[in-house]
């Protein structure tokens, strides 16, 4: 168990939570699949310590006005229950077992009745959490990214971040896919968008985005089914969060992002959140962390919203 909790709140263990004690948990997931040459998403194996440090600056602020959100940034008296679970144990050289952990971790949190909101880790973190929601479905996989992430595999591995969305795709319990914030040039290649789009999936690029707001966006996700939320921090314009492994020019502002995460969590039913490819070393100023704790921090205040009796 982290020492450091996300904005100080409780701390718990996935061996001892059980059905009642919490309605959201935090959970870190360090590492997954990694490349054999990982570049900079190495470096998102410190992102889910340097978010929780980072929170700790706002932890004293939760009862205060939060113009976000128009009210307290955690209202006192909500019913909602947070706790946080730590890191999923893991290392960079055993792929698989990390995976196997992590949808074991989180199908754990499933069966206590939590949502999981999961701080990463490189972007192949997605396969496993969605993994555990195999008896769960259908489910919506709503992803924020610039990046398509539809690579049957590279460099012979098939479970990594370049393969996210095309695992989570082929998954038999997930029912639909948005991904939003598409713009530049990735790992994608002309066949694997025609693949996704054959296999239903609506793109969104950037531009797209700005063009017809998120208001639009919201109205093209299903109304009656749930909604788990991928958010890969380059799917945000540079200039709001610049510390990533994949930077490119353009993308979502952090007025969009916010009214997206708000917009999800106040209008659907959203079982569960992953912020991923946040590097600590490239974020001198912490404003990058920043960036991934408000976010959490406003999903987290709309749910508890949305909790009020």
């Amino acid at each position: 168990m982290s020492e450091i909790t996300f904005l100080d709140l409780p701390a718990a263990t996935l061996d001892s939570l059980r059905p009642g004690d919490a309605d959201v948990a935090i959970l870190g997931v360090p590492h997954g699949v990694a490349y054999p040459n990982p570049g900079l998403t190495a470096g998102c194996a410190d992102a889910p310590a340097a978010i929780r440090a980072r929170s700790r600056r706002l932890a004293a602020f939760v009862s205060h006005h939060d113009f976000d959100l128009d009210g307290p940034m955690l209202p006192p008296g909500s019913a909602l229950r947070i706790a946080d679970v730590g890191d999923v144990q893991g290392t960079p050289d055993d792929g698989a077992g990390n995976a196997a952990r992590a949808e074991g971790s989180v199908r754990t949190l499933l069966e206590a009745g939590t949502v999981p909101l999961i701080f990463g880790g490189d972007d192949s973190i997605p396969i496993p959490v969605l993994r555990a929601f195999a008896s769960r479905g259908p489910v919506c996989v709503a992803q924020v990214d610039a990046h398509l992430d539809y690579r049957d595999e590279v460099a012979g591995v098939r479970d990594g971040y370049s393969s996210t969305m095309r695992r989570i795709s082929e998954m038999d319990h997930v029912g639909q896919v948005v991904q939003v914030g598409l713009r530049g040039v990735g790992s994608a290649r002309p066949s694997d968008v025609a693949d996704a789009r054959a296999a239903g999936n609506l793109l969104v690029t950037a531009r797209q985005l700005r063009e017809r707001g998120v208001p639009w966006l919201l109205g093209q996700l299903p109304s009656q089914m749930p909604i788990f939320l991928l958010f890969d921090i380059d799917g945000l314009d540079p200039s709001v969060a610049p510390a990533v492994s994949g930077l490119s020019p353009g993308g979502i502002s952090y007025e969009q992002a916010a009214d997206l995460v708000t917009g999800l969590a106040a209008g659907h039913s959203l079982v569960g959140a992953a912020f991923t490819e946040l590097v600590p070393a490239l974020d001198a100023t912490g404003a990058s962390a920043l960036v991934v704790v408000r976010l959490a921090t406003l999903l987290l205040g709309t749910l508890a919203r949305r909790s009020e009796p």
